[in-house]
């Protein structure tokens, strides 16, 4: 199983670029960032001195969009950052919630998602692509490589990702979810006539190495009010009892009453009280260093073939340290 870290790149930049280092050193693979143009700096920036300050590190947005940035240029800004630092990037790509909404406008459709996961990686690795009815090729590209991977929850993204994406992002760690979304991205890839083993799957989630649990429910709390604005998306689509996406993932968000996107991914979220512990505790990695183990242990045997952790919380370096000592070595 990978590791990879998740921050949002808050200033300065050079406590989120020596926190990838960091990260590196024990362990980790990959650094990704939250990509919200308004509520945090420019992460392609960031990246590249990641990219610089560490050796083999590979690193993306988690998630990006096709609406905030239009393809080709989110393709030519990952292809010069390989021709940098030799294909150590990789594109997290949804629909858009936080970088969307707080520019007032609606997340991305699917068709659009699906037509710019093909874009952005036929022009990103050289090849030509249509743009708006344009027909595209950037010449200086040689070699590139571009792993695109989607983050997805309902049942339709789920599909698209199977038929297109490289790698499937699941933001939570609940096992009886993760094996069910998992079932489904794979049975799509395999009837779009894909090796369905091929996708690679990354789960992501708040991490809090401590044996004060509720101290560690408190700062990952943050979480659950997150995927509440994914999943609030999908009630209004299906309904509060659909057959099409798991009251598992759905019934939590009853006493949800709104989202303010200025406190969006930090601890002390003061919108998501509605959290209760038990969704804390399935979602995200809570406990001591032993409990992380097995659950990733668990996901690890669905499947799982790299952990995201996100550490937006006040313990980020011990928690660094403790994987990069304890959990990381367990599951090498």
């Amino acid at each position: 199983m990978d590791f990879g870290l998740v921050l949002q790149t808050d200033p300065p930049a050079s406590e989120v670029v020596g926190l990838m280092r960091r990260a590196e050193q024990n362990g980790f693979r990959y650094g990704w960032t939250f990509d919200s143009a308004v509520l945090w700096q420019e992460p392609f920036v960031v990246y590249s001195q990641i990219l610089e300050h560490t050796q083999e590190l590979i690193v993306g947005p988690m998630v990006t969009n096709p609406g905030t940035r239009t393809p080709e240029v989110t393709a030519s800004t990952f292809a010069t950052l390989n021709d940098m630092f030799g294909n150590r990037t990789v594109c997290g790509i949804g629909r858009g919630d936080s970088a969307m909404r707080v520019a007032g406008r609606k997340p991305n459709t699917l068709a659009r998602l699906g037509e710019a996961i093909e874009v952005i990686r036929d022009l990103a690795e050289g090849r030509e692509a249509d743009v708006g009815g344009q027909t595209l090729r950037i010449p200086w590209i040689k070699n590139g490589k571009l792993p695109m991977w989607m983050a997805a929850y309902g049942p339709k993204a789920l599909a698209l990702t199977g038929q297109k994406a490289d790698g499937f992002i699941l933001q939570l760690a609940d096992p009886y979810l993760t094996e069910w979304m998992v079932k489904a991205v794979r049975d799509a890839a395999a009837a779009a006539g894909r090796d369905p083993s091929a996708v690679k799957i990354c789960v992501a989630a708040p991490a809090y190495v401590s044996a004060d649990l509720a101290h560690a429910r408190e700062q990952c709390r943050w979480f659950g009010g997150m995927v509440g604005n994914h999943v609030a998306d999908l009630v209004a689509k299906y309904g509060e009892h659909s057959a099409m996406v798991p009251e598992a993932l759905t019934a939590y968000i009853k006493e949800r009453e709104g989202y303010d996107y200025r406190h969006h991914g930090r601890a002390g979220n003061p919108d998501t009280g509605f959290v209760p512990d038990e969704i804390v505790d399935r979602f995200c990695l809570v406990g001591p260093a032993a409990a992380h183990i097995e659950k990733l242990r668990a996901l690890k045997d669905l499947g799982v073939d790299q952990f995201a952790l996100y550490a937006m919380h006040d313990a980020r370096e011990d928690v660094i340290d403790a994987y990069g000592a304890e959990i990381i070595p367990a599951l090498a």
